[in-house]
């Protein structure tokens, strides 16, 4: 250590030969940790601006009324399917001849009314399952958290062996 020293001029000018390799370094391959922490400061940024847009936004009359209207197609259908095994109880003879009239329904407007169903309830699970996606921040201890993580030295790995 002593010889280094003489040779580059003390520990202050070793420290600064190292950051300048480092900057060098960086010009190649970009810094992980900068990345990792720019990409989260980017990620606060845009739940903070997500929300507040809607931070003093009240729905009008309107708005309820059509949420309201949403909300009813599943009440209904559960409902009148219960409905219908009560009508089946109390007017059997009637509930036959209805059903009987079922069968004169034609079969591709059978297949219309499935794929309209199909498609309502499906667009809503599919809303509530965008909705409900939790998205993780990217965290900077990632890249510190153990060697095989690191990911500047995953792509060094890669670049060298090609």
């Amino acid at each position: 250590m002593g010889v280094i020293d003489k040779l580059i001029g003390g520990a202050g000018a070793a420290k600064a030969v190292g950051d300048a390799a480092t900057s060098v370094a960086e010009v190649f391959v970009p810094n992980a940790t900068k990345k990792l922490e720019a990409a989260q400061a980017a990620y606060i940024a845009a739940l903070q601006e997500h929300g507040a847009e809607f931070e003093y936004v009240r729905p009008g009359v309107f708005d309820r009324i059509v949420n309201g209207i949403n909300r009813l197609p599943r009440p209904v259908l559960a409902f009148g399917i219960v409905g219908l095994f009560v009508y089946a109880m109390i007017d059997p003879v009637g509930f036959a001849q209805r059903m009987v009239g079922l069968n004169y329904v034609p079969e591709p407007l059978w297949w219309l009314l499935g794929a309209v169903v199909s498609f309502y309830f499906g667009a809503r699970e599919a809303f509530y399952f965008r909705m409900n996606k939790s998205v993780a921040p990217p965290s900077a201890l990632k890249a510190a958290a153990a060697p095989e993580d690191n990911a500047a030295l995953s792509a060094w790995r890669a670049g060298g062996a090609g």
